[in-house]
This record gives structure tokens, C-alpha cells and sequence, in this order.
């Protein structure tokens, strides 16, 4: 849901950032306290139908390899198009486990190994199935004078709150992540309860 005491969005820090995907800027842009981090390639200034990628924090799946989901091969996948294109931007937004946080992404965790799915223990933890928003993301986009995007999403929300927040999506890009003996219930879940566009 939309934040209902909303801050600015802030520019904090730029520095370059050479990766083994390419050279990047990255930003740190902070609102309410929280730091997100903007991976940049090329001139976005101005322009139309910017590739963007908008993924939300996973400690799990970015740093340590969990193959609970998809997020690590989602964000590498990302970082390749953009960089074959040389020209997009990765919004990397602090808001973990769908906007829960660590910790009770965590407990999450342990009701899903006592057999829940990953929409049915956030509810049980008291949560929303996404409690995830993108206001910060949009802002992040017209700040970096971006209006239009190509997207690199299977989520319909994101599509529907940047228009929401008036940001011009003018194609959505499959990002189609390897499935593996652990996820598979995890992707089938978020196609068939979140509506994630995924062939599973």
C-alpha cells in the first residue's frame, strides 16, 4: 500500500561502479531513513523507454545463493540486459522479504518448512501477501529525469503503481529466472496467488 506520511525522495551519493556486468554509476538515494541503491548505465537523462529493472532486496537469494526463489538469477539476468543494451538503470530498493523485512522474512521462512507457502505465512505473520510499494522507485525515475521505461518485470504491480505514481511503462520485459527442485513451488504460488506473469 502507498506510504501515508510520504518524505522526498533524496539524492545522498554517486560514485562509478565498474562490475563484472559493466560500468556503472551507482546512486544512493534515501527516503524515510531507508537507502535505496541505483545501478545506471549510460546517459538516461531525458530519454524515452529507458530499460529498467525495479528489485527489491534479498539478502537471501542476492548475497547468500538461496534457491528458495528467484531473485538472485532475476537481478543478474537484469544487470546482463542492461548492459547489453548500455543504456537502463537497476532501482535496488530496500524493502525485504516483499516489504516485511529481515526478520520476519525469517520467521516466514519457518512456516514455510512447517509446510505454508510464502503468501499464506506472511498472513499468518500478520502481513499482507506483498506489503511491497513503489512510490520511492517512481520518484527515483523522475528524479533522474526518466518518464518512460521498458520494464524488466513478471509483476503487474509495479506496471500498474508507477502509472500510479506517473511513470509511462511502454513494454514489459519478461524476466524469466531457472527453476530448480526448491523454487518451483515458489514461482508457482506467485503466478497463481500474486499473478506474476510466469510459465510454470
Amino acid at each position: 500500500m502507498p506510504k501515508k506520511n510520504y518524505a522526498p525522495i533524496r539524492l545522498a551519493a554517486t560514485a562509478n561502479l565498474p562490475t563484472r556486468f559493466g560500468k556503472f554509476k551507482i546512486h544512493i538515494f534515501t527516503s524515510h531513513g531507508r537507502e535505496h541503491a541505483v545501478l545506471q548505465m549510460g546517459n538516461v537523462a531525458g530519454r524515452n523507454a529507458v530499460i529498467a529493472r525495479l528489485h527489491s532486496q534479498c539478502l537471501t537469494g542476492d548475497t547468500f545463493g538461496s534457491r528458495k526463489c528467484d531473485c538472485a538469477d532475476q537481478l543478474h539476468t537484469a544487470l546482463k540486459k542492461i548492459a547489453r543494451a548500455r543504456r537502463g538503470l537497476l532501482i535496488y530498493l530496500n524493502q525485504e522479504g516483499r516489504g516485511i523485512g529481515l526478520t520476519n522474512k525469517i520467521r516466514a521462512y519457518a512456516l514455510q518448512d512447517k509446510g505454508l507457502d510464502t503468501v499464506e505465512a506472511n498472513l499468518a505473520l500478520g502481513f499482507a501477501a506483498d506489503e511491497r510499494d513503489y512510490r520511492d522507485a517512481a520518484d527515483i525515475l523522475h528524479h533522474l529525469r526518466v518518464r518512460t521505461v521498458r520494464l524488466l518485470t513478471n509483476n503487474p504491480a509495479k506496471i500498474c503503481q508507477l502509472t500510479r505514481y506517473g511513470i509511462t511503462v511502454t513494454e514489459r520485459l519478461p524476466l524469466i529466472a531457472a527453476k530448480n527442485r526448491t523454487n518451483q513451488r515458489y514461482l508457482a504460488v506467485k503466478a497463481a496467488k500474486l499473478g506474476h506473469q510466469i510459465p510454470v
